[in-house]
């Protein structure tokens, strides 16, 4: 079996045997295990155990070194004692095993030795082994899939599929999938070339998964059927045939005779580049790095096992706080222009200046959906100046970077505030005005571009501060052609850099330019050119930008059920082509308007929401934001929280459209990594706003900030770390008693999804490769998640809320969690035992999105629910890139428990309505199964000792309303799950399943 080992991990070869076992279980397998130490760190391989005769013999094997024999091996019982050699010693090790898993402990040098393991593939038990169950309906597809030539697709096929298939497989499945030599991001996804298909291998089966998805596999809506076949051609033809030769399936006449024969091939494949397309406004903030097409450096990603090697970036020319701004004129935003520069808002240094056609090669999560990338510039690059502060230290004269220095030897963060601080970007008319602090002294700056004979001229008009301190900046590296225009500074040469100085108390009104060697008659152009101007009449605000509303309907839902689901219909048809991967919402002090961020850096607003006209109308407000993830209004004023700072968005002509993005907070420590997004935003009753940072993907992590709960103070001028230990945590709830809860993602060190329940400051959440974890893998090392939700309950939880409206009935007061990765809300029964929270989860009936959700805020005037959704990575639900939905309670039955309890002899279940009781108590009507889960560095967990347990008695309690399960097995457990069909006094049905986490019992 081939593994992931860790590094400094301990090879061990071992064979012994076992004598006189009188164990009536079978532990003959493969074990995975780990053996934890804190001064030896992790090491960990696979254990071996087989029969021969009335002993074991076993064999422990991992990558590093040696072969050693296991000494006085025994199992009695469920107890198993081995003495295993380590470092020239032998460490005793005796523990039990808990069906498939085995814990142990010892003494090594004094030290605590702790030995866990589990049971490897041969006995791992699926999550589902169901019938397929697609994520679509065959009516939530396309017309066109009614008539397609299934036979005639796929008897056509031949080298020309299979090239077409393989651009769409290395730009799109292998995201999730991988290749053979490198996993994908999501590991648990189909490795074609090893694995059986769950779901079938003949073509048209594999066209069903792709078509309407199944499992974790999420519908591919954009794929015409062409694609699909092509890509169904690549992965059969490059990856099963010769490699995974059982699965192949081979066609035949036989085969192509059964199949659907339409009359039709689908629509014909587009180009589909909706990230290029859209238009960001002028300006786009992001992480990108500039090269020259023609001779910058190729890309590099550090090969290897999880997690990934740090990479050498330190001569790569990262902007991580990018402000990308269009130099030339013409409509399509910043993504249609061909000349730009980057102002670098953690240096304050302009970091290069380029032209060409295409902008990016946007290379992004967020962008072309690629996973373990970022953006580069495409053109030629006329120049660049090296990451580092642009600005001398005013109170130094140094240009010493002293912010944060990360183990691979890059630094990141902004520079300290007393040296330099982004104030913020003014949006006047075609003007973007970047203002910032350097030392005391306000600075107002404002790139462009000359244009002369075809050769650009790169400028920057900046407005300097008198300061009590002389003031220097790194233009450019000797070289580069640098003139100058204007009143109050110069020139020099300075360590191989052209330097811009400012005496002390003397204010500057000047115009740099910046040309490359190549550019001709460099003196007269200047010359030539109109000089500086005061850039202070552009912070007034300027005409709109975006003066077109939009203007859709709301569909109301069917009330049939408890909750009613109303669309209520973004501008998918918009001027400027925006995607509308909504990520946030809140409204403002009049509650009929709301206000929403995307993805692609746009804020919304919405009017229409009480106003009983059916009739919303959107108008674009704000663009050019990184990757907003949150959007809190405080007073009436709307704060954004995006990847490189919290931003307050300031109107200041009237015309509802954002004149000054203000930096509110830009403490964020941002590097180039795909998965380190800022989610959520919240604020507490004093002021104070609270927000996620996710982990390295992969990785283990660079900076403080990694996989953290951050806390911004209300005036913003201070951000502190509240928790650590995280991986995805995909938003924030704040409780009533001033607790969080914070989710987070299965992955590597979560062996599910988690909802944990923050209370404190400086507690650890479980990912090891988050920044300075404790040496403690175990799970004694972390605090305990509230629940673990299983991925067949929810494979991307999101943001939790808590239901604040009497119009909700029997729910108010209740918690609610939000799925990104199934599009649907769930009810979390949560309870407090012996000092530890634990809760449950059940799906609230008969909602389902066509989006994974985001965020969900109640509205303060007519108390419903609004939520709004995306889709990207990681949801089964993609039926459209974004929508805004509201739901209204109905006061019809509802058929979910409203709390939950686990006591010493049974668990309790609380309904809304009365129950009937004799046909409740019925042992048929329930079913109670547990699972175990195992947390290591492997990403995510099988089931392990899986059980149902035997229901001695079910009792119903005088008012109707709990029903007691009595489990004489019942115990702390990882995951329960519990079936249930009870009905009411009125005769409805109620059915479904509960899922929970038990770690003590009243």
């Amino acid at each position: 079996m081939k593994s992931r080992i860790l590094p400094f991990v301990l090879l061990f070869i071992v064979f012994g045997t076992c004598y006189n076992c009188s164990s009536k279980k079978d532990y003959h397998g493969n074990w995975e295990y780990e053996i934890q130490l804190k001064q030896q760190g992790l090491h960990s391989g696979t254990l071996n155990l087989k029969k021969n005769g009335s002993g074991y013999t076993g064999n422990m094997v991992s990558e590093d070194s040696g072969e050693s024999i296991i000494q006085n091996l025994t199992i009695e019982g469920n107890s198993m004692s081995m003495d295993i050699p380590f470092k020239n010693e032998l460490i005793r090790i005796s523990g039990e095993f808990k069906g498939d898993l085995f814990s142990g402990t010892g003494l090594y040098n004094g030290e605590k030795v702790i030995l866990t393991a589990s049971r490897t593939t041969d006995q791992e038990v699926p999550i589902n082994e169901r019938e397929v169950t697609y994520v679509l309906d065959d009516s939530d597809l396309n017309d066109y899939e009614k008539d397609i030539d299934h036979q005639g697709m796929i008897e056509a096929v031949d080298r020309n599929a299979f090239k077409r298939g393989s651009l769409i497989y290395n730009s799109n499945c292998i995201n999730c999938h991988g290749v053979p030599e490198v996993e994908g991001s999501i590991p648990n996804s189909l490795k074609f070339w090893a694995q059986p298909f769950k779901y079938g291998a003949d073509p048209y089966s594999m066209y069903q998964t792709i078509t309407k998805g199944a499992g974790l596999m999420p519908p591919q809506m954009a794929l015409t059927p062409q694609e699909k076949y092509d890509v169904i051609t690549y992965i059969r033809e490059n990856y099963i045939k010769d490699q995974n030769k059982t699965a192949y399936f081979n066609v035949d006449s036989e085969y192509l005779s059964n199949l659907p024969s339409g009359s039709s091939k689908g629509p014909e494949s587009k180009p589909y580049h909706p990230w290029s397309d859209m238009d960001y406004g002028n300006f786009l903030i992001n992480t990108y790095e500039l090269v020259d097409s023609e001779t910058g450096i190729e890309r590099f990603h550090s090969p290897g096992p999880r997690p990934y090697p740090d990479e050498n970036y330190l001569k790569n020319n990262f902007a991580y706080k990018g402000i990308t701004v269009r130099l030339n004129e013409g409509p399509g935003g910043v993504s249609k222009g061909n000349a730009w520069m980057i102002f670098d808002h953690d240096l304050m240094r302009v970091a290069g200046g380029w032209t060409g056609e295409g902008f990016i090669d946007w290379e992004g999560i967020l962008l072309n959906d690629h996973h373990e990338t970022y953006p580069r510039t495409i053109g030629k690059l006329h120049f660049e100046t090296p990451v580092g502060p642009a600005w001398a230290d005013p109170e130094t004269g140094s240009f010493q970077d002293t912010r944060f220095k990360a183990r691979d030897g890059r630094r990141f963060g902004p520079l300290p505030k007393k040296w330099a601080h982004f104030k913020g970007i003014y949006h006047s008319g075609k003007n973007i005005i970047i203002s910032y602090n350097v030392g005391k002294a306000k600075v107002l700056e404002r790139l462009g571009m000359d244009k002369y004979d075809k050769q650009i001229i790169f400028t920057r008009t900046l407005n300097i501060e008198a300061s009590d301190k002389t003031l220097r900046m790194r233009v450019a590296p000797k070289g580069v052609k640098v003139d100058i225009k204007g009143e109050g500074a110069t020139l020099i040469n300075s360590n191989d850099f052209v330097v811009l100085e400012i005496k002390k108390g003397k204010a500057a009104n000047i115009k740099l330019f910046i040309a490359g060697e190549d550019v001709g008659d460099f003196a007269k152009v200047v010359h030539n050119a109109t000089g500086p101007e005061n850039l202070e009449k552009y912070l007034q605000g300027g005409e709109p930008q975006y003066n077109k509303e939009v203007v859709t309907t709301i569909i109301k839902g069917k009330e049939d059920g408890p909750i009613a689901m109303d669309q209520l219909t973004p501008p998918y048809e918009n001027p400027w082509d925006s995607r509308l991967k909504l990520s946030g919402i809140d409204f403002l002090d009049d509650a009929n308007i709301g206000v929403l961020c995307t993805t692609d850096g746009d804020i919304w607003s919405v009017k229409g929401l009480t106003d009983h006209t059916d009739k919303l109308r959107w108008k674009r407000i704000a663009s050019g934001l990184f990757q907003p993830l949150g959007i809190k209004v405080v007073k009436d004023e709307i704060y954004v929280i995006c990847r490189d700072q919290l931003v307050k968005l300031n109107d200041l002509n009237g015309d509802g459209e954002t004149d000054f993005y203000e930096n509110f907070n830009n403490d964020h420590q941002v590097t180039d990594h795909f998965h380190e997004f800022a989610m959520g935003l919240q604020t507490d009753p004093e002021g104070n706003f609270y927000y996620a940072k996710s982990g390295r993907h992969a990785r283990e992590a660079l900076v403080p900030q990694h996989g953290t709960l951050l806390k911004v103070s209300k005036d913003g001028t201070r951000t502190d770390i509240i928790a650590t230990g995280f991986r995805a945590a995909n938003g924030v709830c704040i409780n009533p008693d001033g607790s969080f809860i914070v989710t987070d993602q299965q992955g590597f060190w979560n062996p599910m999804n988690r909802i944990n329940w923050v209370e404190g400051k400086g507690k650890f959440y479980g990912n090891i490769w988050g920044y300075n974890p404790p040496k403690d893998t175990t799970r004694l090392g972390m605090e305990q998640p509230m629940a673990w939700v299983d991925m067949e309950f929810d494979r991307s939880p999101s943001e939790l809320l808590w239901v604040n409206s009497k119009k909700w009935g029997p729910l108010n007061n209740s918690l609610l969690s939000f799925s990104y990765g199934y599009g649907k809300i769930q009810l979390v029964l949560h309870e407090k035992v012996k000092d530890q929270r634990q809760a449950g989860v059940v799906d609230l009936p008969g909602v389902k999105f066509l989006t994974g959700v985001m965020r969900g805020r109640f509205n303060p005037q007519d108390g419903d629910l609004y939520a709004c959704g995306m889709s990207a990575w990681g949801t089964s639900q993609n039926m459209k890139g974004g929508e805004f939905y509201r739901l209204r309670y109905t006061g019809k039955p509802l058929s979910v428990p409203i709390a939950l309890s686990a006591e010493k002899d049974g668990m309790v279940l609380t309904f809304a309505a009365e129950l009937d009781t004799f046909k409740t108590e019925n042992s048929s009507n329930f079913e109670v199964q547990t699972w175990e889960l195992l947390r290591s560095h492997k990403y995510g967990s099988k089931r392990y000792n899986t059980k149902t347990l035997h229901i001695s008695e079910i009792k119903v309690t005088e008012d109707g309303k709990k029903v007691k399960l009595l489990l004489p097995d019942i115990a702390p457990v990882d995951i329960m799950k519990i079936t249930y069909k009870v009905t009411d006094l009125h005769g409805n049905e109620l059915k479904g399943e509960v899922q929970n986490t038990i770690h003590n019992l009243k």
